[in-house]
């Protein structure tokens, strides 16, 4: 059985449809990100699935259990990680994760766990006079200190200074390997990439993509080299393997992208005709589609509020 089970989910706002019939599983023992755009339906998939709303239709799943009518067998087992609010602005990180600790059977000492986000040296300060990283941190912390075997992590690492985040995906995968589970949403794709054994993309509030990082972003190669700007490459894109993309971005600055990833032949094409033409194809290098790249692909890429 996997640890979430969404089918069919609806949620709508008024006029506005946030979720549009939503299906996906995340497994056990794993990392699964959700991602997409703002207002794709993300936050709002989420809370339902922490029983904080109810959907309009589809069913949905939290470790087998309905997240809604049996919140109470499920709040012992599943942690959840909120962006802001939720933590008393007076309270003090150590005496907060003690006072937490007492409510579960098999907690984390929070005194290692308070180490291990470093937020020893912040210990005793009110909540409120914490930077907005040692906030975030806390809220992580929070999130763990009953041993849960199923975490939403919401951005965890927003607001992290380069140090902290990676401690932060160094205890995400520590969970991995104790056998919880990850549901994670994040804006940061490398982040995703690095962790993530799962990905799925939604827009719109309906799935686009679903698959490992591998699956997602194929493996297959791109070509990029420099050059003056302007060049005429249609020569060159009828020279090319049928499929193949070639294009100018930034202006200086040519991608080619074969259907089937860069190979010998395509290689060969493409310095056979810089020589023909007199160009000197600089920074020439061969690069693999990353998740980000997938992602614009897959919802576009412009600005939404």
């Amino acid at each position: 059985m996997p640890a979430v089970e969404i089918s069919g989910l609806v949620k709508n706002y008024g006029p506005v449809a946030a979720v549009a019939g939503l299906s996906l599983r995340a497994g056990r023992g794993q990392v699964t990100a959700i991602l997409g755009p703002n207002g794709a339906g993300k936050t709002t998939t989420i809370e339902i699935c922490e029983g904080y709303r109810r959907p309009d239709a589809g069913t949905v799943r939290v470790l087998g259990l309905d997240p809604a009518r049996d919140a109470r067998a499920l709040r012992p087992r599943v942690g959840v990680m909120l962006q802001a609010g939720g933590i008393p602005t007076t309270v003090r990180p150590g005496e907060y994760l003690r006072v937490l600790a007492r409510f579960y059977a098999h907690p984390i000492d929070p005194a290692a766990l308070v180490d291990r986000l470093g937020l020893g040296e912040s210990a005793r300060t009110p909540f409120r006079r914490l930077s907005g990283g040692q906030q975030q941190r806390l809220a992580l912390a929070a999130a763990l200190i009953g041993r849960p075997e199923l975490v939403f992590l919401d951005e965890p690492t927003a607001g992290l200074d380069p140090q902290a985040r990676r401690a932060t995906w160094e205890l995400i995968e520590s969970l991995r390997a104790s056998g919880a589970t990850v549901i994670l949403t994040t804006h940061y794709l490398e982040e995703a990439e690095r962790l993530a054994d799962r990905v799925v993309i939604v827009d719109r509030g309906s799935l686009v993509a679903e698959g490992s990082p591998a699956d997602l972003t194929g493996g297959h190669g791109q070509l990029r080299f420099r050059a003056e700007p302007g060049l005429d490459t249609a020569g060159l894109l009828a020279a090319l393997p049928p499929g193949c993309v070639v294009k100018e971005s930034p202006a200086g600055q040519y991608l080619i992208e074969p259907p089937g990833g860069v190979d010998p032949q395509v290689l060969a094409t493409v310095t056979t005709w810089c020589a023909e033409q007199g160009i000197l194809a600089q920074s020439l290098r061969i690069e693999s589609r990353n998740l980000e790249d997938v992602f614009l692909e897959l919802t576009g890429r412009e600005l939404r509020s």
